[in-house]
């Protein structure tokens, strides 16, 4: 990744300047934009969580994991749509905090997406460091400070430009080895090998243990009580993760006007495809196999706090491919935990750049000094999340239960900010105080839930279980519904006009990249930039806009309503015909993802490519036709010299 971002300042006009390392110049395209977004949000949770899940409950545990966390990068496209038309020069969201409502309202919400930001991290790298110390014998410890080491130094060469490139590469590498556990699982396996027999194999499981709460005990049925509750639990932390997550509009913010909503569309839609399938593979395949020798828990179940340690996955490759099933997890896990880790470094360090550093310390630093800023804090957050994760391993708190618990810290915050960009009326006492308000509500709901119902004894074990969390999850995402309105009337609506959005500037070098580039044709680049009005970034902005807002009601009403609630209320419990649909429909959507994620942007950046390539190998690019910012320069006829025609 340094070599990559050497050849990209060297061969394509790309300096590391504050506002490309944090930016990307806002030029990104949506192919890139898509699998940035699919690797974001492909954690260790996403792939270990999801199988634990299907582990417990059987069919129904993947898709609820799916639905319940599509739906909010789907719904995040119309607040990225929003965040480029009202504040089109902005680094963080958190800048717009400040510009509409000032300090006090700025200093909560820094918390609250420190706070988001420091969840995600813990993890990453805790559910990470699990995997590896059970497929490697490595000390967890160790394993805490070595995933990171490699990605804070990518990171601080690359900034978010290289947090998308290696994001790209990271989501390719994954799509291809949950197909080959897929289609070793259900086509070529000698353990498996066919849906059929997974499904007879899931049939002596559910008579073997069945399921409470689930119809009729199976694991093959959408109806299954704990499920629904794990589904409630899952929605409502992930609106907190990606709403208050500065990573996702870290990549709005680096998008191009026209290409931000399809690409959080496409990667939305894309993204479902890879818990769903992964763990319907991994969670039945270790149903299906533990009564078998080939199992690495033979002749027992796993116990519950492997599954809560995400070992669901791992032990399931084990024993679909034996040594070979070890290596495609550690390999897998590496890269879900380290692209979406960099999201989390450039996530703090915009933060800890602009809203702390520019704002209450150094007002007029320039955009070198931010930069220092930019490497510096990607080096200590890293080091400390690093520290932070071996604290939590020795007190036992685990990624499942920092994954049910984040709704509960941070999901109070998310209605009044996504009402900062859509409602003029709220003012500043309601987007500051409902989020804290809803916090301490959320708290007492989860630690009361939890006395009532184990007899007031609050352990860890019983504070991760499933009704506590539950309780303090919805509360929090919900009481600001009460808060935001009466705060706001109480003390008095606003009538926001948006000027003090749109007026954020950019860094002082924003405009470095343009114009310099290698001794040859910097100069002729320079001359022969020309940015498209930001009147038309706004008429494509207002179109996409209209079209968003559609977009994520059919889509969300779709994957949340349509599509499993039928099969839920019914109980209906899946045929083999229908088990084999079922995964033959996953196959083929994951075949799908890796065209939108994988072939596309490669079709979309295939111009730069080749610039770079001919650069490379020695052959000059034509002066007056170099496209210095994609997406942002029209192309403009230039006559060469007489110089230039020799």
């Amino acid at each position: 990744m340094i070599l990559t971002t050497w050849v990209l300042k060297k061969y394509n006009n790309e300096s590391q300047t504050s506002e490309m390392f944090n930016t990307a110049g806002r030029t990104v395209k949506s192919g890139l934009v898509a699998s940035a977004v699919v690797s974001s949000w492909t954690w260790a949770a996403t792939l270990l969580q999801s199988s634990g899940v299907a582990y417990r409950y059987g069919v129904s545990g993947p898709f609820w994991y799916a639905s319940g966390a599509t739906v909010q990068i789907i719904l995040f496209a119309t607040l990225a749509i929003e965040l480029k038309r009202r504040a089109p020069n902005a680094h963080t969201v958190l800048e717009v905090i400040r510009a509409r409502y000032g300090r006090i309202t700025h200093c909560v919400y820094i918390c609250f997406c420190l706070f988001t930001n420091i969840l995600v991290t813990l993890m990453l790298v805790v559910g990470g460091s699990a995997v590896v110390t059970s497929l490697t014998g490595m000390a967890t410890e160790a394993a805490c400070f070595l995933i990171p080491i490699g990605v804070v130094i990518y990171t601080m060469f690359g900034g978010i430009k290289a947090t998308f490139l290696t994001d790209y590469v990271h989501t390719v590498i994954i799509l291809v080895i949950i197909l080959i556990f897929a289609l070793t699982a259900y086509a070529t396996g000698s353990e498996l090998g066919s849906p059929s027999a997974v499904y007879d194999r899931l049939v002596v499981a559910s008579a073997a243990h069945p399921v409470e709460g689930n119809a009729q005990g199976s694991y093959l049925t959408m109806q299954s009580r704990e499920g629904a509750i794990f589904f409630v639990i899952n929605i409502v932390g992930n609106f907190g993760t990606v709403f208050m997550d500065n990573g996702y509009y870290n990549k709005a913010i680096a998008a191009s006007p026209v290409h931000a909503l399809p690409g959080y569309i496409i990667g939305g839609l894309a993204w479902f495809a890879i818990p769903w399938l992964c763990a319907t593979t991994m969670g039945l395949a270790a149903l299906a196999l533990e009564g078998t020798p080939a199992f690495p828990t033979y002749p027992d179940r796993m116990l519950p706090a492997d599954i809560s340690a995400g070992l669901v996955l791992p032990y399931a490759a084990v024993g679909l491919l034996g040594r070979s099933g070890a290596i495609c997890t550690l390999i897998m896990i590496f890269m879900a935990v380290t692209s979406a880790f960099s999201a989390q470094l450039i996530a703090v360090s915009s933060i800890v750049t602009y809203d702390v550093y520019q704002t209450y310390i150094n007002p007029s630093a320039s955009g070198k000094r931010l930069i220092t800023v930019s490497h510096t804090s990607v080096c200590i957050y890293g080091l400390i999340m690093a520290g932070f994760s071996v604290g939590l391993y020795h007190a036992g708190i685990s990624m499942g239960w920092l994954y049910l618990w984040m709704g509960v810290m941070i999901s109070a915050a998310v209605i009044p900010a996504t009402l900062t960009l859509f409602w003029r009326r709220q003012n500043w006492i309601a987007a500051a105080g409902s989020p804290i308000l809803g916090l301490i509500c959320a708290l007492i709901a989860w630690t009361v839930t939890c006395s009532q119902e184990f007899d007031g004894v609050l352990s860890i074990d019983n504070l991760g279980s499933n009704n506590p969390m539950l309780a303090g999850n919805v509360v929090a995402l919900l009481s600001p519904i009460i808060f935001v309105p009466v705060l706001t009337f109480a003390f008095g609506a606003d009538d926001y006009n948006w000027l003090s959005m749109a007026a954020i500037k950019q860094g002082d070098d924003a405009n470095t990249s343009a114009l310099e580039g290698d001794t040859e044709t910097g100069s002729d680049r320079g001359q022969n930039v020309t940015l498209v009005a930001p009147e038309q970034d706004m008429v494509k902005l207002n179109k996409a806009s209209r079209l968003a807002k559609w977009l994520t009601v059919v889509m969300a009403v779709s994957l949340l309503v349509l599509w499993p609630m039928p099969m839920y209320g019914s109980g209906y419990v899946f045929s083999k015909p229908f088990f084999t649909g079922w995964v033959t429909v996953g196959i083929i959507w994951i075949f799908c993802s890796a065209g939108a994620v994988g072939v596309f942007p490669l079709w979309e950046g295939r111009h730069s490519m080749v610039r770079v390539a001919k650069g490379i190998v020695g052959i000059k690019t034509g002066a007056g036709v170099t496209e210095a910012i994609e997406g942002k320069v029209e192309k403009i006829p230039h006559t060469p010299t007489g110089k230039e025609k020799e």
